[in-house]
């Protein structure tokens, strides 16, 4: 069954739809939850949450646009939520370290790639460290322009703010990444 399928099916109160959803979507809205909240099973419950919301709020989505944008925009944002109460700043913990460097490099997996495996692997652990040093807001940004591939104007409207705002948290945000990173140039 495919996206279009499944979401005229849930329309109809059918939450069987809801399966082919998750099948489709599940695995990128874990790994930008992760990205934002630094803690594998929160992101689980994050996501688990968000598609039983999306099954309850489906009939006010416009079958027209894709579902893909509308889904993580809910999940980003409960990300966020979540991650500002527990805190400003996330501790790195080394238990989190493969999860972390897991989700990053799938979400990666699309972008440039150095030609040195090493090098690239050294890259995606200063990146992840550097990452947890962002708050939650710049680290939502930084996973919806450079890794779920949504312009400025697109992250903003997924995470109900300006467009001059997220392009604030972004330039914020390299510049942090940027001083963590340095040694890379």
């Amino acid at each position: 069954m495919d996206e279009g399928k499944a979401i005229a099916r849930l329309k109809k109160g059918d939450i069987a739809g809801l399966k082919t959803l998750v099948e489709l979507f599940q695995t990128d809205a874990v790994q930008a939850a992760y990205l934002v909240t630094c803690d594998w099973s929160l992101a689980e419950d994050i996501v688990q949450t968000a598609f039983l919301r999306a099954f309850e709020k489906i009939k006010g989505f416009d079958e027209t646009r894709p579902f893909r944008p509308w889904f993580l925009r809910m999940v980003v944002n409960d990300a966020i939520k979540v991650s500002m109460r527990q805190s400003r700043f996330v501790e790195l913990n080394e238990d989190r370290d493969e999860e972390y460097t897991f989700a990053l490099q799938k979400l990666a997996e699309n972008q440039r790639e150095p030609e040195d495996l090493l090098v690239q692997e050294e890259l995606v652990l200063a990146m992840r460290k550097a990452l947890f040093h962002l708050s939650p807001s710049q680290r939502a940004a930084i996973v919806m322009h450079y890794f779920l591939n949504l312009s400025t104007e697109d992250s903003a409207n997924q995470l109900n703010c300006a467009p001059g705002t997220v392009r604030w948290r972004l330039s914020v945000a390299r510049n942090r990444l940027r001083k963590s990173l340095d040694p890379f140039k």
